[in-house]
C-alpha cells in the first residue's frame, strides 16, 4: 500500500502529466464534453476541468482524493497512457498540487475540479503556446509534431477519444464564452427562463441561465471561473466568441496541410544565390519556436507594467529579409 502511494506520487512529474490524469478521470465518469480552462500567473499553473460526467456525491467530494477511493462503479482501464481507475489518480494529483479540490459537482450533473501547481516543483514545457502539427504520413496515419505541452497533451487525448468525447481548451474567459454558447445551444428558451437555481441541469450548461453580467460572474465563480463583469458583458454581447473543439482545430490543421502546395526540391532551394544578391536567411521551426518562447517570457514584465494580458500567443515569421514578430495587445481582464 505504501509502495502504491509512492508510485502514485511519482506518476506526476509535470503539469501535462496531471492534466492527462484529470482528463482520464472525466472520461471514466462517462463525460461527453470536457472543458479545460488554464492560465499561469507568476509560477503557478492553474488547471480547471469542467465535464458533464456522472458527478460526485457530496459525501465523496473530499474522499475521492484519498488513495484507492473512487466514485465510479466500473474501474481499471488500460489505455495508451497506462493503467487507470485504481482510485490513485486524484490522490496523485493532490499530492503534487499546491491546491486541489472539487469546486462543484452533483450526481448526474457533471463536475468542476481545479488543481494549481507550482512550476518550480512540478515542471512543464517552456513553450505552452505552440499548437501541434498534425499530418498524414505515407501509411495514411496521423503523425504529430511539436512540444509536448498542455495543448498537445489535450489534443492527443481528444484525438484518441474522438468518437466519444469533445474536448475544449482555452483561457478562463474563452472557456466561459464557450460554456455560455454551449448552454444556449443545448437548452430551450423555456428551460433558460424557468430554471433559476440551475440545480436541475448539467454544470456545463449553467452559464446560459445568466440574466445579466453580475449573475454571469456569480455562476462562473461557482464553477471555479474567475472573470470580471467587463468580460461577462463582452461574452454576453458576442464580443468574445466561443472556441472550437480541439478535434475541429485538428481537422482544420489537416485540411490546411493538405491544401499547401508541394514543397520545392531541396536541390533547387539550396542553389547558390545569383551574384550581387544575398541568399535569404531561413530558420527552422524549432528556431522560431525557441525565439517566440523567449520573446513571450521577456514580454511578461512589459505586460505587467501596462496592465496587459500576459497569456498571449507570440508569432514570428520571416518575410523576405525581415523577421516579423507579432504580439497581440489585450487588456488584462482579471484586473
Amino acid at each position: 500500500e505504501e509502495a502504491e502511494r509512492r508510485q502514485a506520487a511519482h506518476d506526476i512529474r509535470t503539469t501535462e502529466d496531471a492534466l492527462i490524469e484529470l482528463l482520464r478521470n472525466s472520461r471514466d465518469a462517462h463525460a461527453h464534453s470536457i472543458f479545460i480552462a488554464t492560465s499561469k500567473s507568476e509560477r503557478v499553473r492553474k488547471l480547471l476541468v469542467i465535464d458533464d460526467g456522472d458527478g460526485i456525491p457530496d459525501f465523496m467530494k473530499e474522499l475521492v482524493f484519498e488513495p484507492r477511493v473512487t466514485s465510479k462503479l466500473d474501474t481499471m482501464h488500460f489505455d495508451k497512457w497506462g493503467v487507470h481507475g485504481r482510485g490513485m489518480a486524484l490522490y496523485a494529483v493532490r499530492t503534487n498540487a499546491q491546491a486541489c479540490g472539487v469546486v462543484q459537482s452533483q450526481p448526474g450533473a457533471g463536475t468542476a475540479l481545479f488543481a494549481d501547481f507550482n512550476t518550480d516543483t512540478v515542471s512543464e514545457k517552456t513553450d505552452q503556446s505552440t499548437f501541434p502539427a498534425f499530418s498524414l504520413n505515407e501509411n495514411n496515419r496521423i503523425s504529430v509534431r511539436g512540444p509536448k505541452n498542455i495543448i498537445r497533451t489535450s489534443c492527443e487525448f481528444a484525438f484518441e477519444h474522438r468518437n466519444s468525447v469533445s474536448v475544449y481548451l482555452g483561457s478562463p474567459v474563452e472557456i466561459a464564452a464557450t460554456l455560455y454558447a454551449y448552454g444556449k445551444a443545448t437548452l430551450s428558451l423555456l428551460d433558460r427562463t424557468f430554471m433559476h437555481d440551475g440545480n436541475e441541469i448539467v454544470i456545463t450548461k449553467k452559464l446560459a441561465l445568466a440574466a445579466d453580467e453580475e449573475s454571469f460572474c456569480e455562476i462562473a465563480q461557482s464553477m471555479g471561473i474567475e472573470l470580471s463583469t467587463r468580460s461577462a458583458y463582452r461574452i454576453m454581447g458576442g464580443q468574445i466568441s466561443p472556441i472550437d473543439s480541439l478535434l475541429d482545430q485538428i481537422q482544420d490543421s489537416l485540411l490546411q496541410q493538405k491544401a499547401k502546395p508541394p514543397a520545392r526540391s531541396s536541390k533547387k532551394r539550396h542553389e547558390a544565390a545569383p551574384k550581387g544578391k544575398r541568399k535569404p536567411v531561413s530558420f527552422t521551426a524549432d528556431d522560431l519556436s525557441d525565439f517566440t518562447t523567449r520573446v513571450k517570457e521577456d514580454y511578461q514584465e512589459l505586460a505587467k507594467a501596462y496592465y496587459l494580458a500576459k497569456d498571449v500567443d507570440v508569432h514570428a515569421q520571416v518575410r523576405g529579409d525581415a523577421l516579423i514578430v507579432r504580439i497581440p495587445l489585450a487588456s488584462d481582464d482579471s484586473l
